[in-house]
């Protein structure tokens, strides 16, 4: 489902990712883990074309999404083409990023009606049916102001789900929200994985959850993959000397 294929990301002089090779088969969760300045946002802020590739290609569905095939050779992406991959692709970010002045339900809406194309009512039917999912169906007529922020970050997850993507993308859903209000975006997350229907990238130091609900962990250091593997043996048994440092250290913060 997603192919990154020595991927390099540099801003000016500094190297951020290195060589990044990584494939995520249909269904399948992904944890990404590692310490602050990594790498890992800036891989996930890719697949989303929120960030260029210095080098390499990253892949979609079968789809290369920031180049395409033209007389046999790779060439830059146009617009309406990064445009028609990336619509396979859904983020929830750190922060929420709701419309203030719009109420829960219209938030919802708004991209099946102008990216999708569905009728309001249509639209509406989706929506509604997502709220409930995470748990919100009441607030349909709340504004974002009046909810709590792990409220805020269901939505958003809600927002994201009801494009229908083939990719999720979820970065450090939890890190805006206070300790008591993690939880419960936690448990919206892993009811989703549940399902497996969804294919998931997720950053997250979290890793009780990370653990609970991966297939597979993948440790990045200084740019690198520097080890990865499921969630047992990475947890249980890591072969990397650094990957063990993090996990102890990690271990002795909480």
């Amino acid at each position: 489902m997603v192919r990154f294929h020595r991927v390099s990301k540099s801003f000016g002089d500094l190297e951020v990712l290195r060589d990044i090779n990584l494939e995520i088969a249909p269904s399948e969760i992904v944890a990404i883990i590692g310490s602050s300045g990594s790498g890992k946002t800036t891989l996930v802020r890719m697949l989303m074309t929120l960030e260029k590739p210095t080098s390499g290609t990253i892949e979609v569905d079968g789809e290369l999404l920031w180049h395409k095939k033209e007389n046999g050779r790779l060439v830059p992406a146009d617009e309406k083409h990064l445009r028609k991959v990336r619509s396979k692709v859904g983020m929830v970010f750190q922060q929420f990023n709701l419309f203030p002045h719009m109420k829960i339900l219209r938030n919802v809406t708004e991209a099946p009606i102008h990216v999708l194309g569905l009728s309001r009512e249509e639209a509406e039917q989706e929506a509604i049916s997502m709220l409930e999912k995470v748990g919100l169906g009441d607030k349909l007529d709340a504004y974002p102001s009046q909810l709590s922020g792990g409220q805020q970050q269901r939505v958003a997850i809600a927002r994201a789900l009801v494009m229908h993507p083939k990719v999720m993308l979820f970065d450090e859903v939890t890190s805006a929200l206070d300790p008591e209000l993690v939880g419960e975006v936690l448990q919206v997350l892993k009811e989703i994985a549940a399902e497996g229907k969804t294919t998931m990238l997720i950053v997250t130091h979290e890793m009780d959850f990370a653990r609970e609900v991966a297939d597979r962990i993948v440790f990045i250091d200084g740019g690198r993959i520097l080890e990865e593997g499921p969630p047992e043996q990475l947890f249980g048994n890591p072969r990397n000397q650094r990957t063990r440092e993090f996990l102890s250290r990690f271990r002795r913060t909480i």
